[in-house]
């Protein structure tokens, strides 16, 4: 993947989100947004997500240009799998269901097709015995599997992530990073905000961090961990690894 951008800023009212960032990453197949909580990360991702609307800059993804208007935004949306911490499924449909809307609704999939594809992926996933189960019947962990799958399903030129595993027991957290590093190991692109710092390191080959709406530091991943040059990035790491 490629990514450019260029004085992209956010506020919510009088709260700055995102002060005027500016990146440049030629190549990347894997990127990992880190930082301390407020610091701008999900916001960033929920504008590549073609979700929020920045205040002013301009954003390009593997050269192509984000057009910030209505149907140039629901197109960018369809092309993307988004998996959120709060796994946003439609709690009155069973799993698979909530897989073959989608695909019905926004992709053109026939009854039929989009049945034998959410099949497909839920017993791939470990999922098949939950089929008809609706989100309350699951555990978070199989919500999130559900989740992923969905975003799969549309066949995403990349994956978007946020905190995925957030909402998670540590048994659960390992089921849904376990399945983003095996997608990862199929050739997948995908950006992840994730508090995971062992699996961010694991599985990103480029990272930034961000602090107080600012991009801090950028490079690859094992770059930033091993010889961080920001205090405010040595200052996380020592945080976060201290535990």
């Amino acid at each position: 993947m490629r990514l450019k951008l260029n004085g992209v800023q956010k506020s919510f009212n009088e709260h700055v989100v995102l002060k005027p960032v500016s990146l440049a990453l030629p190549d990347f197949h894997a990127l990992v947004l880190i930082g301390p909580s407020g610091g701008g990360k999900t916001t960033l991702l929920r504008i590549l997500a073609g979700l929020e609307v920045p205040d002013h800059g301009s954003l390009e993804i593997d050269g192509q240009a984000m057009r910030f208007e209505e149907q140039q935004l629901m197109h960018h949306r369809r092309s993307i799998g988004t998996v959120f911490q709060s796994y946003n499924l439609f709690p009155h449909l069973s799993a698979v269901e909530n897989i073959v809307l989608p695909l019905e609704k926004a992709h053109g999939y026939s009854r039929k097709a989009a049945v034998e594809l959410a099949m497909g992926l839920l017993e791939r996933f470990r999922l098949a015995a939950h089929a008809d189960k609706k989100p309350a019947q699951m555990s978070g962990g199989q919500q999130q599997r559900v989740a992923i799958a969905r975003a799969v399903a549309i066949k995403p030129r990349f994956l978007l992530f946020d905190e995925p595993t957030s909402a998670l027991d540590p048994e659960m957290t390992g089921e849904v990073l376990d399945l983003i590093a095996e997608l990862r190991s199929e050739g997948r692109d995908l950006i992840l905000v994730t508090h995971q710092m062992g699996f961010a390191r694991r599985v990103a080959d480029q990272a930034v961090f961000l602090a107080d709406g600012c991009i801090v530091e950028t490079g690859p991943t094992a770059q930033l961990f091993d010889q961080p040059e920001s205090a405010s990035l040595k200052h996380f790491l020592q945080r976060v690894f201290q535990y």
